[in-house]
């Protein structure tokens, strides 16, 4: 079996203002400077930023033609494409928002499931420093609850206890 390489991407850490010398221009705008989308793997157990998901452009998603109903992928894997927004307090960076979006892939049939209306308002809602993660499963929350401490301690104790709370295991 192959050895994977390991990938060194980070987080997108917010950038200096970028309506810094515009004179208003842009202010109030919202950034995609400090959004970064994470594919989580149900079945196999592991989460990992994947730049390209941004542009739905992921390895997971390359070649699937995505269907809006998930009763047409019966046999489709679990994943979740999580939007992760960066944002700064005193104290350092920290995870402001973070929402996650359902999405099954069939390889075998190239077809796959996921609302993409819903993945665009989510990445919206996590630029907008909103948390929505409580409706995944247990199995996930803990994935992603130890993906998000192992990037970085500080920034997941950083974070609201809203975060914390909704990725609690029941």
């Amino acid at each position: 079996m192959e050895e994977k390489k390991k990938k060194n991407i980070g987080f997108n850490i917010i950038k200096s203002d970028p309506t810094a010398g515009h004179k208003g221009f842009g202010t109030g705008a919202l950034s995609l400077d400090n959004v970064s989308p994470v594919i989580l793997d149900v079945e196999a157990g592991e989460a990992a930023i994947e730049v390209g998901a941004m542009h739905a452009r992921s390895p997971v998603e390359k070649g699937i033609k995505f269907l809006p109903n998930k009763d047409e992928v019966p046999n489709g894997k679990p994943y979740w494409l999580i939007w992760v927004t960066i944002d700064r307090k005193e104290d350092g960076p920290y995870y402001a928002g973070v929402t996650a979006c359902e999405m099954t892939v069939d390889r075998a049939i190239r077809r796959g499931f996921k609302s993409l209306p819903e993945h665009v308002n989510r990445m919206d809602k996590s630029i907008k420093r909103q948390i929505i993660v409580d409706h995944m499963d247990d199995k996930s929350k803990g994935i992603l609850t130890e993906f998000l401490k192992n990037h970085d301690l500080g920034m997941w104790e950083r974070s609201i206890q809203q975060l914390k709370d909704d990725l609690q295991v029941n």
